[in-house]
């Protein structure tokens, strides 16, 4: 597991719009969506709300790796890759649930657990 450097979390606090959160099916089939209710657990976990999954709960339950593709203001463009798993109910199902918003219904909590990180073709972590 590795951690996201510095510069990374600065800039997710800033991102700007939508994320674009991908997996795959079992045969490999890729599945983008975009997430706008999304967080930061802690230095190694992303947060995406399940308002409206459908492909991509499938996918998360099958096993399938994920990539969150984000940009800042500035035009940055970063991508975290790594483990995603679903979380219906604990400490980071509670946390999602403070703030996401309450016209959403937050079925569950996908975490992306970092594995790689990148700005454009550069490695990071």
């Amino acid at each position: 597991m590795a951690v996201l450097p510095d510069t990374v979390k600065k800039a997710w606090e800033e991102h700007s719009g939508p994320v674009v959160l991908t997996t795959v099916d079992k045969s490999g089939t890729p599945n983008a969506i975009y997430a706008t209710c999304v967080g930061m657990y802690d230095d190694s976990t992303l947060v995406v709300a399940d308002n409206y999954f459908d492909k991509t709960r499938k996918n998360i339950l099958s096993g399938s790796k994920a990539s969150i593709l984000f940009i800042t203001e500035d035009k940055t463009s970063y991508q975290v890759k790594g483990t995603i798993e679903f979380h219906d109910n604990g400490p980071i199902y509670d946390d999602m649930k403070r703030w996401n918003p309450e016209k959403h219904p937050g079925h569950a909590a996908a975490t992306l657990t970092v594995e790689e990180v990148y700005s454009g073709s550069e490695k990071l972590a």
